[in-house]
């Protein structure tokens, strides 16, 4: 049996309720505008940022005349770009301390030929050059590779009849000097200034230091460089030599170092334009700026450590806020708030990025739409991605104009992660305080609808107890005081059910008093009918002695208007007494006492009893004069009850077979007395043993039924706090009525 689900007024109220949840669809909503205008603002700001970095750069071309920045064009390889190291090079001859040297290094081969252009097939070496600052020192590490590493002869005196390196620079005085590095042996370099090769004695140059280092492919070669030695021209190249005092085969390099006309330039970051903006390095900013050519003059600021800044700031908010937790339902609520629903906001909002890769970092040269059009003096920001897509940065470019053109462009940097931040502590402090009043309403509505649901199922118990299933009217509905409507729905309830309580009464009591007051109208019509039957045989008699023959016709054919008056005095007599029949029947039950007797005694003698009275009917039943079956109740009224089924199932039965089973059912006697007739309409089986209530309709026999046999015994059933019912028995096509009494002594 399926139940069907019940919309009661809880998921009425529940249902109603939900349009709370539009409430976090509009906060979030709100939050995302909020976050809308944060990134314009951010915009502003970051514009503002660059524009005032720009305005303190314009007209200054001193901080751009000693950084080869104003040169029509450069050449990549010839003109070099000095990155800025964040540590001093340890001079081992080993790239490990440089970083990202695979990314910043310079590869030199075929094209970088200086002197005599050898076919590929005989080049037989290449180089790979890197070039770095830090603090007073510039610092150049050459990877050579070389078929044939030829070193210095101990005793020679030439440096250049070997593999050596040649370095050129012009130094702030604008002094040109050429240097070689030719070693003896792998190991410190032996560094010497000369001016011509043939003809000057080549003097030590203590100021460059550097290590010699040979590899399975060639040689490496680290060394350090002071500043001061040169302003913004250098040159350097690799000789190769393969044979010992051998003359020079091949010469490859960034720049010719034989001639200060040949040099090419070198590009360090200034020193005058970071203390610039120097300032700007506390804030949440990456601040550069490059010259004409893309390259990077200044940088301050890393916008990794920026969503670190929000962060703090956060983490103190939530600090303080934790620190106000002097309650313990507070306690409680943050604890519920840290240990399910943070882990829960993590997962379903998106979280900045702790660390991010972008390839603008460390990088010698910075492209983009917004420098382009900052070179073309128009300023611009945009948004983008970083390399790894997991940050969006905001970019703002404004350019630097000296003489009316454009020698710069100052870019400023910003991620989204502070926004994202702020955005998600609203919307997990949104979603919190939504979800508390959430509980906290439905909380509220489920008590509510609960005290409701109380009120309205008590008055429908009350109003369910008042009048039992047979109709009658057996208690009251109590009188609520409460001021709603749900109070006065009780109210009327309970004046509903004392009216018709009242009415009740009554119409029980109808049936004596109709009974009562029909009785002598009764009589008077039945007297009326003896006189007037009684005249009429007197005024026969008195005619009989004139006219024989017609007092026998009288005697023969008698007033049918009086014998069918006559009849229904009878039946109306009948009747009265039947409906008096139950009245009786339940003040008697009321009055009578109870008393132990054998059940089993009482049916064996109404079965004798039955089969005198139906001599045609043959009865079946089972021999239960060995078993016991104590009842305590009645043993007439019991035995009226069996007359009334009885009669039922000889009045219904087709083939004058009654049968009568008598079977212990744990503590209950069980009587079945079955019949093959009628069937039981559907709808009849609960009402049957209802007042006034037949199904005679096709049986016309003289005998009034007014359906109070079947009533009287299911008062009789429940006097004895049994049970009776009528079930229709299709296998053998008649009707079953089942009759449960309690017994006394268990089996």
């Amino acid at each position: 049996m399926t139940m069907k689900w019940r919309f009661g007024l809880r998921s009425k109220l529940f249902l109603l309720s939900s349009f709370l949840f539009s409430i976090p669809w509009f906060g979030y909503q709100y939050v995302w505008e909020m976050e809308k205008y944060l990134r314009y603002g951010q915009e502003q700001t970051i514009i503002g940022t660059a524009r005032a970095l720009a305005t303190a750069m314009h007209e200054r071309a001193n901080l751009f005349n000693n950084q080869a920045s104003f040169l029509p064009s450069v050449e990549k390889g010839k003109d070099l770009y000095s990155y800025g190291l964040s540590a001093p090079i340890q001079l081992d001859g080993l790239n490990n301390d440089w970083p990202d040297f695979a990314n910043k290094a310079h590869f030199y081969q075929q094209n970088n030929q200086l002197y005599k252009k050898l076919p590929p097939e005989k080049l037989s070496v290449n180089l790979t050059a890197a070039v770095g600052t830090f603090g007073k020192y510039l610092y150049l590490y050459f990877a050579v590779i070389d078929d044939k590493v030829i070193y210095r002869d101990k005793n020679a005196r030439s440096i250049s009849n070997n593999d050596h390196l040649e370095l050129a620079f012009i130094n702030p005085e604008g002094v040109f000097s050429r240097f070689i590095i030719s070693n003896k042996t792998t190991g410190w370099i032996d560094a010497y200034r000369i001016t011509d090769i043939k003809d000057e004695i080549p003097v030590p140059a203590r100021q460059i230091q550097g290590h010699w280092r040979d590899t399975t492919q060639g040689y490496n070669v680290e060394i350090r460089v002071p500043l001061t030695e040169f302003n913004d021209n250098i040159a350097f190249a690799v000789h190769d030599v393969d044979s010992p005092l051998g003359a020079i085969e091949t010469s490859i390099g960034s720049a010719d170092p034989s001639s200060a006309e040949t040099l090419g330039t070198i590009l360090v970051p200034s020193p005058e334009i970071e203390r610039i903006v120097k300032g700007m390095s506390y804030t949440n900013s990456s601040i550069w700026v490059v010259d004409q050519h893309h390259r990077v003059l200044a940088t301050t600021g890393d916008i990794k450590n920026a969503s670190g800044v929000w962060n703090k700031h956060v983490n103190v908010n939530n600090q303080l806020n934790d620190n106000t937790d002097d309650n313990f339902l507070l306690a409680a609520w943050r604890t519920f708030e840290t240990n399910i629903l943070k882990p829960l906001y993590e997962n379903i909002l998106t979280q900045p990025p702790s660390n991010f890769i972008d390839q603008l970092y460390d990088s010698e040269n910075l492209t983009g739409k917004h420098i382009e059009s900052a070179l073309a003096g128009e300023p611009m920001s945009q948004w983008r991605l970083t390399t790894d897509q997991k940050a969006v940065v905001l970019s703002a470019a404004y350019p630097i104009f000296i003489d009316e053109h454009v020698k710069g462009v100052v870019i400023v940097e910003e991620t989204t992660n502070g926004i994202r931040t702020l955005r998600n502590q609203a919307l997990e402090k949104l979603f919190s305080s939504i979800i508390a009043i959430m509980l906290l309403g439905a909380f509220a509505f489920f008590l509510f609808a609960s005290r409701i649901s109380n009120r309205i199922r008590t008055l429908s118990n009350q109003a369910e107890l008042a009048i039992d299933e047979h109709g009658r009217i057996n208690g009251t509905v109590d009188t609520s005081t409460t001021n709603d409507e749900i109070g006065d729905l009780s109210r009327s309830f309970s004046t509903a059910v004392n009216r018709l309580g009242q009415y009740n009464h009554y119409l029980e009591n109808m049936s004596s008093r109709l009974s009562h007051e029909l009785r002598t109208p009764i009589a008077v019509v039945r007297t009326s009918l003896e006189t007037l039957a009684m005249q009429q045989q007197l005024k026969a008699k008195a005619n009989s002695e004139n006219d024989q023959q017609g007092l026998i016709a009288q005697s023969t054919d008698e007033n049918p208007y009086l014998i069918r008056a006559q009849q229904g005095v009878e039946r109306l007599s009948l009747i009265l007494t039947n409906m008096n029949e139950s009245t009786r029947i339940e003040e008697m039950l009321h009055n009578t006492e109870k008393s132990l007797f054998d059940l089993s005694q009482v049916i064996n003698g109404c079965l004798q009893g039955y089969k005198l009275i139906y001599p045609k009917v043959n009865f079946i039943f089972n021999d239960i004069t060995s078993a016991q079956y104590q009842v305590m109740g009645s043993p007439e009224h019991i035995a009226q009850l069996l007359d009334k089924v009885i009669a039922n199932a000889v009045e219904f039965s087709n083939d004058n077979n009654v049968s009568v089973n008598v079977a212990r059912d744990n503590s209950y006697a069980t009587v079945t007395i079955s019949n093959k007739g009628e069937l039981l309409p559907e709808q009849m089986s609960e009402q049957l043993f209802d007042s006034m209530v037949s199904i005679r309709q096709q049986h016309n026999n003289d005998q009034p039924h007014l359906g109070l046999g079947l009533y009287i015994a299911r008062l009789i059933c429940q006097f004895h706090h049994g049970t009776i019912k009528a079930l229709n028995n299709k296998e053998q096509n008649g009707v079953d009525v089942i009759i449960k009494l309690p017994l006394l002594n268990k089996p």
